[in-house]
Protein backbone atom coordinates (compact mmCIF):
# COMPACT_ATOMS: atom_id res chain seq x y z
CA UNK A 1 0.00 0.00 0.00
CA UNK A 2 3.08 2.33 0.65
CA UNK A 3 3.58 2.51 -3.01
CA UNK A 4 0.30 4.56 -3.79
CA UNK A 5 0.46 8.38 -3.36
CA UNK A 6 -0.60 10.79 -0.43
CA UNK A 7 -3.12 12.55 -2.18
CA UNK A 8 -5.50 10.29 -3.37
CA UNK A 9 -7.96 12.56 -4.49
CA UNK A 10 -5.98 14.66 -7.53
CA UNK A 11 -6.33 13.15 -11.17
CA UNK A 12 -3.68 13.25 -13.51
CA UNK A 13 -4.09 15.82 -16.09
CA UNK A 14 -2.40 14.04 -19.06
CA UNK A 15 -5.22 11.93 -20.19
CA UNK A 16 -5.06 10.89 -23.90
CA UNK A 17 -9.03 11.01 -25.32
CA UNK A 18 -7.99 8.03 -27.45
CA UNK A 19 -8.15 4.50 -26.21
CA UNK A 20 -7.74 2.49 -28.82
CA UNK A 21 -4.18 4.38 -29.21
CA UNK A 22 -3.29 4.08 -25.95
CA UNK A 23 -4.41 0.25 -24.88
CA UNK A 24 -0.53 -0.71 -24.15
CA UNK A 25 -0.90 -5.04 -25.04
CA UNK A 26 -4.54 -5.03 -24.92
CA UNK A 27 -4.75 -3.12 -28.23
CA UNK A 28 -4.77 -5.95 -30.33
CA UNK A 29 -7.95 -7.63 -28.75
CA UNK A 30 -10.01 -4.40 -29.97
CA UNK A 31 -13.17 -5.62 -32.09
CA UNK A 32 -15.13 -7.86 -32.73
CA UNK A 33 -13.85 -12.04 -32.58
CA UNK A 34 -14.96 -15.07 -33.85
CA UNK A 35 -13.46 -18.63 -32.44
CA UNK A 36 -14.67 -21.46 -34.07
CA UNK A 37 -12.50 -24.19 -32.58
CA UNK A 38 -12.86 -24.21 -28.92
CA UNK A 39 -12.28 -26.96 -26.06
CA UNK A 40 -13.89 -26.97 -23.01
CA UNK A 41 -12.70 -29.83 -20.43
CA UNK A 42 -15.38 -29.18 -17.87
CA UNK A 43 -16.71 -31.99 -14.82
CA UNK A 44 -19.30 -34.52 -14.61
CA UNK A 45 -20.46 -36.82 -12.33
CA UNK A 46 -18.54 -39.91 -14.36
CA UNK A 47 -15.28 -37.77 -15.02
CA UNK A 48 -13.89 -35.31 -17.08
CA UNK A 49 -15.83 -34.42 -20.28
CA UNK A 50 -14.65 -32.50 -23.62
CA UNK A 51 -16.34 -30.46 -25.11
CA UNK A 52 -16.29 -28.27 -28.43
CA UNK A 53 -17.59 -25.01 -28.58
CA UNK A 54 -18.09 -21.50 -30.74
CA UNK A 55 -17.82 -18.40 -29.70
CA UNK A 56 -18.59 -14.58 -30.48
CA UNK A 57 -16.73 -12.07 -28.45
CA UNK A 58 -16.78 -8.56 -28.78
CA UNK A 59 -14.08 -5.84 -27.14
CA UNK A 60 -14.57 -2.49 -27.59
CA UNK A 61 -13.05 0.57 -26.15
CA UNK A 62 -14.55 2.71 -23.38
CA UNK A 63 -13.39 6.57 -22.64
CA UNK A 64 -10.07 6.98 -19.80
CA UNK A 65 -11.00 5.93 -16.39
CA UNK A 66 -9.29 7.18 -13.26
CA UNK A 67 -9.34 6.52 -9.75
CA UNK A 68 -7.72 9.88 -8.06
CA UNK A 69 -4.24 9.41 -9.34
CA UNK A 70 -4.61 6.13 -11.52
CA UNK A 71 -5.66 6.09 -15.10
CA UNK A 72 -7.10 2.93 -17.06
CA UNK A 73 -7.74 2.24 -20.95
CA UNK A 74 -9.73 -0.41 -21.49
CA UNK A 75 -11.65 -2.74 -22.88
CA UNK A 76 -15.99 -3.52 -21.85
CA UNK A 77 -16.45 -7.48 -23.50
CA UNK A 78 -19.43 -9.44 -23.95
CA UNK A 79 -18.47 -13.03 -25.10
CA UNK A 80 -21.02 -15.57 -26.47
CA UNK A 81 -20.37 -19.42 -26.37
CA UNK A 82 -22.63 -21.82 -28.66
CA UNK A 83 -21.74 -25.62 -29.11
CA UNK A 84 -21.77 -26.43 -32.86
CA UNK A 85 -24.96 -26.49 -34.55
CA UNK A 86 -26.80 -25.01 -31.82
CA UNK A 87 -28.54 -22.38 -30.64
CA UNK A 88 -28.69 -22.49 -27.01
CA UNK A 89 -26.46 -20.44 -25.12
CA UNK A 90 -23.55 -22.57 -23.50
CA UNK A 91 -21.53 -19.42 -21.56
CA UNK A 92 -21.99 -16.01 -21.50
CA UNK A 93 -19.88 -13.75 -19.73
CA UNK A 94 -19.09 -9.91 -19.20
CA UNK A 95 -17.10 -7.52 -18.05
CA UNK A 96 -13.75 -5.38 -18.86
CA UNK A 97 -9.90 -5.85 -20.14
CA UNK A 98 -7.95 -2.79 -18.39
CA UNK A 99 -4.64 -1.39 -18.93
CA UNK A 100 -2.66 0.79 -16.32
CA UNK A 101 0.13 2.44 -18.35
CA UNK A 102 1.82 3.68 -15.15
CA UNK A 103 2.23 0.32 -13.52
CA UNK A 104 2.31 -1.74 -16.70
CA UNK A 105 -0.52 -4.00 -14.92
CA UNK A 106 -3.30 -5.80 -16.90
CA UNK A 107 -6.66 -6.55 -14.77
CA UNK A 108 -9.65 -8.77 -16.29
CA UNK A 109 -13.09 -8.37 -14.74
CA UNK A 110 -15.51 -11.50 -15.10
CA UNK A 111 -18.97 -11.89 -14.43
CA UNK A 112 -21.16 -15.19 -14.98
CA UNK A 113 -25.14 -15.82 -15.23
CA UNK A 114 -24.60 -18.39 -12.61
CA UNK A 115 -23.84 -16.41 -9.66
CA UNK A 116 -20.18 -15.80 -9.97
CA UNK A 117 -17.56 -13.08 -10.17
CA UNK A 118 -13.66 -12.85 -10.42
CA UNK A 119 -10.91 -10.38 -10.74
CA UNK A 120 -7.61 -11.73 -12.49
CA UNK A 121 -4.40 -9.26 -12.82
CA UNK A 122 -1.00 -9.63 -14.05
CA UNK A 123 1.90 -7.54 -15.65
CA UNK A 124 3.29 -6.94 -18.98
CA UNK A 125 4.87 -4.61 -20.98
CA UNK A 126 3.19 -2.22 -23.67
CA UNK A 127 4.29 -4.24 -26.65
CA UNK A 128 3.65 -7.50 -25.06
CA UNK A 129 2.56 -10.40 -27.30
CA UNK A 130 1.46 -12.54 -24.20
CA UNK A 131 0.29 -12.20 -20.71
CA UNK A 132 -0.82 -14.48 -17.90
CA UNK A 133 -3.20 -12.89 -15.17
CA UNK A 134 -4.54 -14.88 -12.36
CA UNK A 135 -7.13 -14.55 -9.53
CA UNK A 136 -7.34 -16.52 -6.65
CA UNK A 137 -9.49 -17.59 -3.83
CA UNK A 138 -9.69 -15.51 -0.21
CA UNK A 139 -7.78 -12.62 -1.24
CA UNK A 140 -9.04 -8.49 -0.98
CA UNK A 141 -7.76 -7.87 -4.52
CA UNK A 142 -7.60 -9.88 -7.75
CA UNK A 143 -10.03 -12.19 -6.04
CA UNK A 144 -12.95 -14.61 -6.40
CA UNK A 145 -16.56 -14.33 -5.58
CA UNK A 146 -19.23 -17.19 -5.58
CA UNK A 147 -22.99 -17.35 -4.95
CA UNK A 148 -23.40 -20.10 -2.03
CA UNK A 149 -24.48 -23.29 -4.34
CA UNK A 150 -21.02 -22.78 -6.16
CA UNK A 151 -18.91 -21.83 -2.73
CA UNK A 152 -20.51 -25.46 -1.72
CA UNK A 153 -20.36 -27.75 -4.45
CA UNK A 154 -17.62 -26.55 -7.14
CA UNK A 155 -15.55 -23.88 -5.08
CA UNK A 156 -13.47 -22.29 -7.24
CA UNK A 157 -9.69 -21.69 -5.62
CA UNK A 158 -7.96 -20.08 -8.86
CA UNK A 159 -8.52 -18.29 -12.04
CA UNK A 160 -5.81 -18.39 -15.05
CA UNK A 161 -5.83 -16.99 -18.29
CA UNK A 162 -3.31 -16.39 -20.24
CA UNK A 163 -3.24 -14.57 -23.97
CA UNK A 164 -0.98 -15.11 -27.01
CA UNK A 165 -1.33 -12.38 -29.89
CA UNK A 166 -0.16 -14.44 -33.03
CA UNK A 167 1.82 -12.67 -35.92
CA UNK A 168 -1.66 -12.79 -38.12
CA UNK A 169 -3.35 -10.86 -36.28
CA UNK A 170 -5.33 -13.57 -34.32
CA UNK A 171 -5.37 -14.20 -31.00
CA UNK A 172 -5.97 -17.43 -28.26
CA UNK A 173 -6.41 -17.92 -24.63
CA UNK A 174 -5.80 -20.60 -22.33
CA UNK A 175 -8.31 -20.32 -19.18
CA UNK A 176 -7.52 -22.90 -15.70
CA UNK A 177 -10.34 -22.16 -13.42
CA UNK A 178 -9.35 -24.79 -10.64
CA UNK A 179 -11.83 -26.16 -8.68
CA UNK A 180 -12.93 -28.17 -5.58
CA UNK A 181 -15.59 -30.07 -6.54
CA UNK A 182 -17.89 -31.82 -2.98
CA UNK A 183 -16.85 -35.20 -2.80
CA UNK A 184 -13.69 -35.11 -4.62
CA UNK A 185 -10.00 -34.69 -2.55
CA UNK A 186 -8.13 -33.33 -5.44
CA UNK A 187 -8.59 -30.16 -7.77
CA UNK A 188 -10.24 -30.32 -10.84
CA UNK A 189 -8.84 -28.17 -13.53
CA UNK A 190 -11.96 -27.16 -15.85
CA UNK A 191 -9.99 -25.99 -18.98
CA UNK A 192 -10.97 -23.61 -22.01
CA UNK A 193 -8.98 -22.72 -24.45
CA UNK A 194 -9.92 -21.02 -27.86
CA UNK A 195 -8.49 -19.48 -31.66
CA UNK A 196 -10.47 -15.80 -32.85
CA UNK A 197 -10.21 -14.04 -35.47
CA UNK A 198 -11.27 -10.66 -36.39
CA UNK A 199 -15.00 -10.07 -38.17
CA UNK A 200 -15.28 -6.69 -37.63
CA UNK A 201 -12.90 -3.79 -36.56
CA UNK A 202 -13.41 -1.77 -32.85
CA UNK A 203 -15.91 1.56 -33.00
CA UNK A 204 -13.67 3.89 -31.28
CA UNK A 205 -14.93 5.83 -27.82
CA UNK A 206 -17.34 8.28 -27.44
CA UNK A 207 -14.57 10.92 -26.63
CA UNK A 208 -12.30 9.95 -29.64
CA UNK A 209 -15.00 10.14 -32.51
Amino acid sequence: MSDFPQDIYTEPKDVAVDTLANLGPLRALAGVWQGERGLDVKPKAEGPKKQAYVERIELQPIDPQTNGPQLFYGLRYHTHVTKPGLVKTYHDQVGYWLWEPATGTVIHTLTIPRGQTAMAAGTAAADAKSFELVAQEGLQTWGICSAPFLQYAFRTVEFRIKVTVNDDGSWGYEEDTVLMIRGQAEPFHHTDRNLLKKIAEPTPNPLAR
